[in-house]
C-alpha cells in the first residue's frame, strides 16, 4: 500500500457535472511524501478533473470530494491516485457513469491508457 490506492468511488450527477467522492489509502507514515492528489480521466488518459490534497492522512482510508464536468456521451472514466514519493501506482478504479459500477485495476508507475478496458 505504498502508493496512493483508490479504494472506492461514488458520485452524484447534476447535468454534465459529477460530484465524485474518492476514498484513498496510502501509507504516509515515515515518508516525506504523501498522497497529493487524485484525478478523473477519460479511458484514453485525458484529464477531466483533479482534487489536490494538501497534507498527509496517515495510514487510514480517507475520502475527499470534488465536482468535475464530464463531456456528454462519456460513460466510463478512470480514477487514479498519486503520491509525492511514488507518483502513480497501486490501485485505480474504473467507474461506469451509467450504472455506478466500479472495478479495481492495477496501474503502473506511469499513466497508461485504459482505452481497451470495459467498465
Amino acid at each position: 500500500m505504498r502508493e496512493a490506492n483508490v479504494m472506492g468511488v461514488s458520485f452524484e450527477q447534476s447535468g454534465t457535472d459529477y460530484r465524485f467522492s474518492v476514498t484513498l489509502l496510502h501509507d504516509d507514515d515515515g515518508e516525506d511524501g504523501y498522497a497529493n492528489w487524485w484525478v478523473v480521466e477519460s479511458l484514453d488518459g485525458t484529464e477531466l478533473g483533479k482534487r489536490e490534497l494538501l497534507h498527509a492522512h496517515s495510514t487510514q482510508e480517507f475520502t475527499r470530494s470534488e465536482t468535475i464536468s464530464i463531456p456528454e456521451g462519456t460513460t466510463c472514466v478512470v480514477v487514479r491516485g498519486h503520491d509525492q514519493t511514488h507518483g502513480y501506482g497501486g490501485q485505480a478504479m474504473l467507474v461506469n457513469l451509467e450504472t455506478g459500477a466500479t472495478r479495481a485495476v492495477e496501474q503502473g508507475a506511469e499513466p497508461q491508457s485504459f482505452a481497451d478496458a470495459t467498465c
